[in-house]
């Protein structure tokens, strides 16, 4: 008889953040894992004594995924932080049960989007931003804020299915709080 494959650590966050896109964080359980890896209880509760241990290691991996859904874009430079947001909205829509994970679980590691906003899985996003506005690193902390506000609140109204999604709209919403933004900041330097 062949031996039984070793079930790893990385398997069971693998299968966990399945569960989390497929029916919500809130599934997650020794046992959801177990069905999902086909094997008992026992390797899943070997690597994470409690679940939410488990629950938060999903959530680290899917905080590294939605960095790289935010900016994964083919559009021009100067486009990319409307692509991002509009990514942002998007992500909300194909993704709800781990947008909701994501924003709405009470699992950040910050407190705050001013905390958020100093994070190192931010970077990319408003080093990105920056160089599309050509903004100093404050101003686009500051356009991030405000877009921020406005990306977050829409997208939050979609993946709690408020709202339908009409992707044209969403990006000419999304064109005015971000142009608006460079604006009011471009403003202030004069």
């Amino acid at each position: 008889m062949p031996p039984k494959a070793k079930i790893t650590r990385d398997m069971v966050v693998c299968a966990a953040f399945e569960i989390a896109r497929r029916s919500g964080a809130e599934q997650i359980n020794a046992r959801t894992v177990a069905q999902t890896l086909g094997c008992s209880t026992q390797p899943v509760m070997y690597h994470f004594a409690k679940i939410e241990g488990l629950k938060r290691a999903v959530y680290e991996k899917l905080d590294q995924y939605h960095t790289q859904y935010l900016i994964r874009t083919p559009a021009p430079q100067q486009e990319a932080p409307l692509s991002i947001g509009l990514n942002y909205i998007r992500f909300a829509v194909e993704e709800p049960h781990l947008f909701r994970f994501l924003f709405q679980s009470g699992f950040a590691l910050e407190n705050s989007l001013l905390e958020m906003m100093d994070s190192q899985g931010l970077q990319p996003v408003i080093s990105a931003m920056q160089r599309a506005a050509d903004l100093s690193l404050e101003q686009a902390k500051q356009v991030f804020f405000t877009v921020a506000l406005f990306t977050h609140g829409y997208a939050s109204i979609l993946a709690n299915n408020s709202f339908p999604y009409d992707e044209k709209a969403a990006a000419f919403h999304l064109k005015r709080a971000y142009c608006g933004a460079v604006s009011a900041v471009q403003e202030e330097i004069k």
